[in-house]
């Protein structure tokens, strides 16, 4: 089930909060918890319309208390994600959508982004760390979001990935 199909979540040509640029977001309650929401938005294949999304989910990991190495985690991964369903999912095709949902609560950071693209197969991606790929420019991007990222799954054929961060306990004695 893609986000677009999910309850709470709008689609193009409804009426919506809209942001920038024509962004439409959607805020839902989540059954069974309190004071927990889950926001949709579907954004075209815009690198603008990615930054408004990015704006808005850092406030809200911001306003959730997390530290400055979570907060930087989750952006990387946020951007490269976006980057990733925009240029490699939809190529940039303007009427291929990308939906971003996001629940962020004083403890976690749960974020998933869908592209209208063919997929992929994780297995079939060129690992950037062996030796005939390290001086290439381009091909980190899902080494980072795994790399920093607590939890990261790719699902619908690789047009999907979920993405999470826990907030560490406080270690024992500092």
């Amino acid at each position: 089930m893609s986000p677009a199909d999910g309850p709470g979540h709008r689609s193009a040509g409804r009426p919506a909060s809209q942001g920038k640029r024509g962004a439409q977001r959607r805020a839902r309650a989540k059954p069974g918890r309190s004071n927990a929401s889950a926001t949709k938005m579907t954004i075209a294949s815009s690198n603008e319309e990615a930054q408004e999304v990015q704006r808005l989910i850092r406030t809200e990991v911001e306003k959730a208390g997390f530290d400055p190495d979570s907060q930087f985690a989750i952006r990387l991964a946020l951007e490269e994600a976006l980057i990733n369903a925009i240029k490699h999912g939809n190529k940039h095709d303007q009427k291929k959508q990308v939906h971003v949902e996001w629940h962020i609560t004083p403890q976690t950071a749960e974020i998933i982004i869908e592209d209208e693209g063919p997929g992929f197969t994780r297995a079939s991606v060129p690992d950037p760390t062996d030796e005939p790929n390290l001086e290439k420019l381009t091909g980190r991007g899902l080494l980072l979001i795994e790399a920093y990222m607590n939890n990261v799954e790719y699902s619908n054929g690789g047009r999907r990935v979920k993405t999470g961060q826990t907030k560490s306990s406080p270690r024992a004695g500092g």
